[in-house]
Formats: C-alpha cells, sequence, structure tokens
C-alpha cells in the first residue's frame, strides 16, 4: 500500500477518508494561508486553494500521495467561507435561510512518485429550510456551527435544516468521496481489493 497524505487538520475530512480506505494514511496540516483573490472566479480560487495546500504539503515528502481539499458556500456569487464566530454564524445562516446554493471544493491529488498532480471541482446544490431566529439562536448555542463552511453542519444536529441536496453529499460534509475514489482508482489505489486499514 503507497503512503497517503491527507494534507488537512479538518476531524470531517479525517473521519471520511477513513471511511474509505482505513487508518491507513498520515496527516499533515498545510501552513499554506488562504487569501481572497478578486481576479479569480470562486471556483479557481478554491481549485487554487487546494493545489496550494498540497504542494505545501508534499515538499516534506519523498514519496505518496497527498490529498487536499478547500470547501466553501457559494452564494449570489459570492464565498461565505468559515463562521468564525456566534456573530458571523448568525448572519450567514440568515443569509442562507430559505435559500439554494452551493457548496464547492477544490480537490487536488498529488502523486510524489510520478510528479502527476491531478485537481478537480465538485459541486453540491443545496436547499435550506427557513430558518426562524429561535432556531438560529437554538443552534449556534450548540456551537456545531462555528469553524463551518456556511455555519452548519450536514452531517450533525444541522441536518434538520436541508430540505433537499443534489449531488455529492460528502462533498457538503467536506471532501467528495465519489470523486476521490475515482481518482484515487486512477493513481492504483484500489480500495477494495487491498487491506487498507
Amino acid at each position: 500500500m503507497r503512503q497517503i497524505i491527507l494534507a488537512s487538520a479538518s476531524p470531517r475530512r479525517k473521519e471520511l477518508l477513513k471511511q474509505l480506505i482505513g487508518d491507513n494514511f498520515l496527516i499533515r496540516a498545510s501552513s499554506y494561508g488562504e487569501f481572497s483573490c478578486p481576479e479569480l472566479q470562486p471556483e479557481e480560487l478554491l481549485l487554487k486553494h487546494s493545489i496550494e495546500k498540497a504542494r505545501d504539503v508534499a515538499k516534506h515528502f519523498d514519496s505518496g500521495l497527498v490529498i487536499s481539499a478547500d470547501t466553501s458556500v457559494l452564494f449570489n456569487g459570492e464565498l461565505l467561507g468559515k463562521a468564525e464566530s456566534p456573530r458571523k454564524a448568525e448572519k450567514m445562516l440568515e443569509m442562507l435561510s430559505g435559500q439554494k446554493f452551493r457548496v464547492i471544493t477544490g480537490l487536488t491529488v498529488l502523486d510524489l512518485d510520478n510528479g502527476k498532480e491531478v485537481s478537480e471541482l465538485e459541486s453540491t446544490t443545496v436547499w435550506m429550510d427557513e430558518l426562524n431566529k429561535e432556531q438560529i439562536s437554538a443552534y449556534i448555542r450548540t456551537g456545531e456551527p462555528i469553524d463551518k463552511a456556511g455555519a452548519f453542519a450536514a452531517q450533525g444536529k444541522g441536518a434538520i435544516f436541508i430540505k433537499k441536496i443534489e449531488g455529492d453529499f460528502f462533498n457538503v460534509v467536506g471532501l467528495p468521496l465519489f470523486r476521490l475514489g475515482k481518482i484515487l482508482q486512477k493513481a492504483g489505489i484500489s480500495i477494495f481489493e487491498e487491506d487498507l486499514s
């Protein structure tokens, strides 16, 4: 089994990758600093962030596959990013209440053994229910919206706000498993035939 490195400190991405390939991977968070770049389209920016995260982590290894991702909510042409405070979470949830929006992930797999780099975008459409102030306040008090893109966790209590999802559910959580699985298979990682755990 080739060495796989997850370039993320996200516990959600760790659990999703474990679901796909077992425990047999390393975690090395990237020190790449994300930035806004007005001349890039939102999708291009997420791809750039995922590529740079992978390249940053790749500098510390001689071989293996580096997996990185950057996920954000795209609403009215704007990337909402993570809710860093209760106030930001409240503003985001008020904005998304009763709306349709997209969750987009830039995904990069960098093969250190042959220098091949695969970067792809995954987009999932989400319809959120109408939320009242009491619901938003109660949800924020759980602490779950903090540090989440769009201020909600579809895999947690935030699931009760999601009316419908069109596309990869796991992309909304932070790692599009269908697309990642296809990339890994092309890289020679057989997730069914090998003992990966």
